[in-house]
């Protein structure tokens, strides 16, 4: 199955598109003209199960992967000032809720940026925001926090086990310093494990470790010593990641100022290799998992068979479902009809300017900017979060939302998918399931549920 799954990566499909952690994306967002109130937004909205999501948009260092909304550092006392405005900000939208109706939160999520870059008493702040300001019970419900090496203490870990956490989830990448060192992610193997076991000290109930492929210099042998070194701590979940290197990221800057771009006729035989060699790796790591008691989810979430169920938290970003409330200047909420957040960037400098402009804020009342969803939207998004899941999109589940079917909705897209062999021929009636081919090329087959319109605005977006 593996060489099959490598033998794929030279045909015209690229695999590695676009990750869909989330449609539409934030770069086909816009200004919104009408400033909707958010009271307006929320007030049809069913509010009896909805998801709480709060941003800190700190880290101790920026690895040279990543393109998410956060800044090196706080000085001056940032992380004060971005608190009070977040309480600013959880004040408004409580009150914008109303209590019409009761108002529940059905799970949770501290993320970032690493949300444990704040302090033991910032995070004490921060879950008091969640619970006392947003009213969300922290202690009955699954909160998940991410965390990084160096942030993970004891005393931070306490906090977080004491307010109720259920998951963790650290970002390792790579226990091969050297490959560390190639990613531009400063960290030593010892210090890795050193954060490992405080987790489990902490005795938070399910651990998840993030690993990534794709890597310079990467190979089977060290990916797999890799895994075998996040196995023995036996976690819960392990994610595993392709590498991007996407525009504006430290990664992306190295490369362009070692000439590959304009090394345009060797570019497309290197993407090819690349593309080979990740589609390689993530099959070794995938039957590897699978043989040692993991379950697949997605193609990037395995689970131990064992884990406890009833501790889970999200299963993944691309499940994120309509009813979600985020708080801070790099999170998205989520209504049936509109999708809204604040400015994205990826650039450093004006990522620190949204940061001061959200710190300074004090209405936040309104949705500022976003994308309407129609009902085309709607349908390609609900797809995609379950098509995208190894366990498949129930039929029925897709009529009973919409009153129309999948297959015919999206009929030239699944004829496509099944022409690739992407579409499970085994699975029973009435499932739309992916085969092992299709959730080895998620990263291609999500795209190709964007609607033109999306296509046309993330195209149009001005990168900054």
């Amino acid at each position: 199955m593996t060489t099959t799954v490598a033998a794929e990566a030279a045909t015209s499909v690229r695999p590695y598109e676009s990750y869909v952690y989330a449609y539409p994306h934030k770069t086909a967002y816009r200004p919104l003209q009408d400033r909707p109130s958010l009271r307006s937004l929320w007030a049809a909205e069913p509010k009896d199960a909805l998801s709480l999501y709060l941003h800190i948009p700190f880290c101790e260092v920026r690895c040279g992967f990543c393109n998410l909304f956060t800044r090196i550092g706080a000085p001056e006392e940032l992380t004060t000032r971005y608190l009070d405005a977040l309480e600013r900000q959880a004040l408004s939208v409580r009150d914008a809720l109303g209590d019409g109706e009761p108002v529940r939160f059905a799970a949770a999520a501290f993320g970032g940026g690493t949300p444990t870059f704040l302090t033991a008493g910032e995070l004490e702040r921060l879950c008091d925001i969640a619970e006392k300001r947003m009213g969300a019970d922290l202690r009955s419900v699954p909160l998940s926090v991410e965390t990084s090496p160096s942030t993970a203490t004891a005393d931070r870990l306490a906090v977080l086990a004491d307010r109720g956490t259920t998951r963790i989830s650290i970002g390792v990448q790579s226990f091969v310093d050297e490959e560390a060192r190639a990613a531009v992610r400063p960290q030593r193997r010892a210090d890795v494990e050193a954060a490992l076991g405080r987790i489990r000290e902490a005795r938070i109930p399910v651990l998840n470790i993030d690993l990534i492929y794709g890597i310079d210099g990467q190979t089977e042998r060290s990916w797999l010593a890799s895994l075998d070194a996040a196995l023995a701590w036996r976690p819960e979940e392990l994610y595993l990641y392709p590498l991007y290197v996407r525009p504006l990221t430290g990664l992306h800057r190295l490369g362009a100022a070692a000439g590959e771009r304009a090394r345009a006729e060797t570019e497309s035989l290197e993407q090819a290799a690349w593309d080979e060699q990740r589609l390689r790796l993530y099959a070794v790591g995938r039957d590897h998992l699978l043989a040692h008691g993991y379950e697949q989810v997605s193609m990037r979430m395995f689970r131990r068979t064992d884990a406890p169920r009833e501790q889970e938290g999200p299963e993944d970003y691309a499940c994120q479902t309509d009813g979600m409330i985020g708080l801070g200047c790099g999170a998205r909420s989520y209504t049936a009809a509109l999708h809204y957040s604040f400015d994205y960037a990826v650039d450093m400098r004006e990522i620190r300017s949204i940061i001061d402009r959200f710190t300074t804020a004090e209405d936040f009342s309104r949705a500022e900017v976003g994308r309407y969803v129609d009902a085309d939207e709607a349908r390609r998004r609900h797809l995609l979060q379950s098509l995208l899941q190894a366990a498949g999109q129930p039929v029925a589940d897709y009529r009973a939302r919409f009153g129309t079917d999948p297959g015919a909705d999206f009929r030239a897209e699944l004829a496509g998918f099944a022409a690739r062999g992407w579409l499970d021929g085994t699975a029973p009636d009435g499932l739309l399931r992916l085969s092992p081919s299709g959730l080895a090329h998620s990263d291609a087959l999500g795209p190709a549920l964007f609607s033109p319109g999306v296509r046309a605005a993330m195209a149009a977006y001005e990168r900054k």
